[in-house]
Formats: structure tokens, C-alpha cells, sequence
């Protein structure tokens, strides 16, 4: 082979693999937000007069949904969440019968809660339990503070007669400011430019 030969060879070899080591220039495509979940804020910090995202419509499903509350009193067994939470009403975990709810009460937020988990305790289930039965132990978790669900309760077990979550129930206006106070948390203040 002459020389001439061999440099067309390994001219047209670098050039061939200078092309399959380019890197795409192109932008990646953006997803449309409307279909992704959101993570759910709660109320909890001062300024917020609710979460900025906290509907999520596969919530409405569990509304209203006594089926959906018996299967999450069943899951609430069999996963043994009474282990921390007793049968609701606190022991290593907080009550869940009370209407204290560290990171908000909302079907979507005790939904969060099971997801994610929380500090000091709480397992993350997502990926581990399936969904669906998630949201059905949100349901019956938001019904043991109910007020229907809190009288029907007899004896020393609670939230043995789980009442069906009211859409209503949900319908809050979030963190407010305390009574009395000077600040309003809603006036946005600039400093010096």
C-alpha cells in the first residue's frame, strides 16, 4: 500500500472516529409539568397561607370512599403500623387521632409522608408498598381523627369503626397566623436595591 494510500486510510479512520465521539448538541425535550407530581409543601412554615402545591387528583378517589378506609385499617394491621403508632393513638410515633399533623393532615400529605418518610423514625414505603395501598392507608390514617370516626370509638381500642373521609374534611385554609399577632405574613417586604 503506498504512503498516499495509508494517510487517505487514517485520515478517513480519525474521521470516522472523530463522528462517533461528537456529543449531541441538541437540548433535552422538557416534560409538560401538568403531568408530573409535585412535591406538596406543607403549611407549616410562617407566610405560607397553604401549601403552594397540595392537590394531587389521585386523591379524589379516596374521598367519600369507606372501602378504601376498611382496606387501609386492614393494611395498617398487616404492616404493623400499630408498632409505633399504637392502634392511633400514639406510642414510639405520634397519634394520628388528634388534629396535630407535623407535616399535614391533607390525603395528599399523610400520602407524602408514607412515600418519603420523615426524620427521626417514619420508614419510607414508596417503591416498597404499592401505591394504590398507600393511598388507601392515607384514607384510613386521615380518618381516625375524624370526628365520626372519634365517636364511634368504645372501649380501650381506637379507631376500630373508621369513618369514610369527607371531602370537606381537607378543604382547610392551611397555617394562619396566630391571634394577636403584629405580623400578617402575607405583606412582602424588598430591602435597598
Amino acid at each position: 500500500m503506498s504512503s498516499r494510500c495509508r494517510i487517505e486510510l487514517t485520515a478517513l479512520c480519525c474521521l470516522l472516529v472523530g463522528a462517533g465521539c461528537s456529543r449531541s448538541t441538541s437540548q433535552p425535550t422538557v416534560q409538560d409539568d401538568s403531568e408530573r407530581q409535585s412535591v406538596i409543601d406543607s403549611a407549616l412554615a410562617p407566610g405560607l397561607d397553604h401549601p403552594r402545591k397540595s392537590v394531587d387528583p389521585r386523591a379524589a378517589a379516596y374521598y367519600e370512599n369507606a372501602q378504601a378506609v376498611v382496606e387501609g385499617k386492614r393494611l395498617f394491621s398487616q404492616y404493623n403500623c400499630s408498632g409505633c403508632h399504637s392502634n392511633g393513638g400514639g406510642g414510639m410515633g405520634p397519634s394520628l387521632m388528634d388534629d396535630e399533623w407535623i407535616y399535614g393532615g391533607r390525603l395528599e400529605q399523610i400520602h407524602q409522608t408514607l412515600v418519603e418518610g420523615r426524620p427521626n423514625g417514619m420508614p419510607a414505603w414508596g417503591g416498597k408498598v404499592p401505591d394504590q395501598q398507600l393511598w388507601e392507608l392515607a384514607a384510613y390514617v386521615r380518618s381516625m381523627s375524624l370526628p365520626a370516626t372519634l365517636a364511634a370509638q368504645h372501649g380501650s381500642t381506637p379507631s376500630q369503626s373508621p369513618a369514610p373521609v369527607p371531602r370537606e374534611a381537607d378543604q382547610d385554609n392551611g397555617w394562619s397566623p396566630p391571634p394577636d399577632t403584629t405580623n400578617d405574613y402575607t405583606s412582602v417586604t424588598t430591602g435597598p436595591k
